[in-house]
This record gives C-alpha cells, sequence and structure tokens, in this order.
C-alpha cells in the first residue's frame, strides 16, 4: 500500500524548523504507531490516541509529529513504506517513539504478524538503525494495555512475549525504554473495573477494551511524558503539566 498525498505532504511538514526560536533549539518528536497512539478524526470521536494528547505535556520547542496510523504493525508501517517517509524528514537529535505489538500479535495475517523473538526484533532494529543513520535518537514504548479484568477484578497482561522482546532488545542496543505496557497494566488495576471503563472508548453503542476515550488517551500521553523524563530522553525543561488536571475539552477532532 502506497502513502497517500496527505500523509507524505504531513510527513514532510511536521519536519519543517518552527521560526523565532530563541534560547532552546526545537525537536521533533515523531510517533510510530498504531491505533492506540494515532490521530483520530471526527468521524471517530470519541475515540481518542494517546498521541493526540502527548503535546499537552511538552513545552514547544519539543513538537510532535503523530504519524501512527490505525491497524499497523512493525512489519506493515516499514512496508507500506511509511517509516522511510519518517526517515526522509527526520533531522539530527529529533526523537523516534516507536510503540508496536497490539497488530503485530494477529497471527492470522501474514501482512502484519511477527513473531515476539525474532521478526518483532528484527523490524525494530529497522527504526533504531534508521534513525541512528540520520542523527536522531530512537525511542522504544512498550505496547499500553488493553482493558482486561478477571474474575478476581485483576487487570491481566495481554501482550504475550512481545513486551519482554522490547525490553530485551531495548538493553541489547542500548536505547531508551518507556515501560508503558507495566505502567498502563498497574493504572488500570489501581482504577478497577469500573472506572476504567471511563477511559476507554465506551460508548452506548461501543464497548471497546482496546482504544481510549480523551481521559484514558491523556493519562496514557502522561504516562509516556514521566517516562521520557525519567529516561531522560528529555529534560525537565522540556516536560510540563505533569501533576496538573488536563481538561478533556483541550481534545479537538479534525474534520475526516
Amino acid at each position: 500500500m502506497s502513502l497517500t498525498r496527505r500523509q507524505v505532504t504531513s510527513a514532510a511538514l511536521a519536519a519543517v524548523p518552527l521560526v523565532g526560536r530563541t534560547s532552546r533549539r526545537a525537536r521533533t518528536l515523531y510517533i510510530a504507531g498504531d491505533s492506540t497512539a494515532a490521530q483520530k478524526y471526527a468521524d471517530a470521536a470519541p475515540e481518542t490516541g494517546w498521541g493526540m494528547a502527548l503535546p499537552f505535556f511538552l513545552r514547544k520547542e519539543v513538537g510532535v509529529s503523530n504519524q501512527a496510523v490505525n491497524g499497523r504493525s512493525s512489519k506493515s508501517f516499514v512496508d507500506e513504506g511509511r517509516l522511510d517517509a519518517i526517515l526522509a524528514t527526520i533531522r539530527p537529535h529529533d526523537l523516534l517513539l516507536v510503540q508496536f505489538a497490539h497488530n503485530d500479535e494477529k497471527s492470522a495475517d501474514p501482512t502484519r504478524y511477527t513473531e515476539p523473538w525474532s521478526t518483532y526484533q528484527e523490524y525494530l532494529r529497522r527504526y533504531i538503525d534508521g534513525a541512528r543513520a540520520r542523527g536522531a535518537r530512537p525511542v522504544l514504548a512498550t505496547p499500553v494495555e488493553r482493558r482486561r479484568f478477571d474474575a478476581d477484578g485483576n487487570a491481566v497482561p495481554t501482550h504475550g512475549d512481545y513486551p519482554a522482546a522490547m525490553r530485551a532488545l531495548a538493553e541489547q542496543e542500548h536505547v531508551a525504554l518507556l515501560d508503558i505496557e507495566a505502567l498502563s497494566l498497574a493504572l488500570w488495576q489501581s482504577l478497577g473495573v469500573e472506572a476504567t471503563k471511563t477511559y476507554f472508548n465506551w460508548t452506548d453503542t461501543e464497548q471497546d477494551n482496546t482504544h481510549f476515550n480523551p481521559p484514558g488517551a491523556i493519562a496514557v500521553a502522561r504516562l509516556v511524558a514521566q517516562e521520557l523524563l525519567r529516561t531522560r530522553v528529555l529534560a525537565r525543561h522540556d516536560v510540563v503539566r505533569l501533576h496538573e488536571d488536563i481538561p478533556t475539552s483541550w481534545i479537538t477532532w479534525p474534520p475526516a
């Protein structure tokens, strides 16, 4: 599948240097991921990707170029040329944040499936090597957890070996790791069975335990920002509002 003109143009515009810079050099944080992070449009509201909320926690000197796309795996994102589009515009000192696994797990679909300890790691290395070759910094993020509880009300993991495979690769390649899987699982546990429904895309017509409503997207984006700070990918002055309430009204959905 080839990229649309809008997708290529969006990637190119995201890398245009900001004007009016003062004491701090502007950088762009690119997101390569799936529907849990992706930009949503008016026809999908209230579904919200966490990448839509991440800018609320970053200073303007750190721009966000959200290139995550619904339904993609680490493999299909590469095979469709989406990684190449990012690498064509990414600059030295930019960041490439990579979060995949939800669709890598779909063993019945050969266009998306990867095996955790072989092809998943092999494809992730393409993102790491591509960013480094252009002077940018790769960052790996384990996949955010789905909303799933057992009969006793315990939040249970759903991603099999994929988070462990990513953690191992990050250690081997000396790449910063944001452990969003572990942190989101702990968050869902603390909220419980009923409260988590308000964080996921539960509506009158849909009970979606994978994608987020605005509160969930904001909560996960906060975890991402906290991890970017903890791992020293970003400095303290790059991160804002970590302990402030973010109004859900700040989330907007552009026309489809």
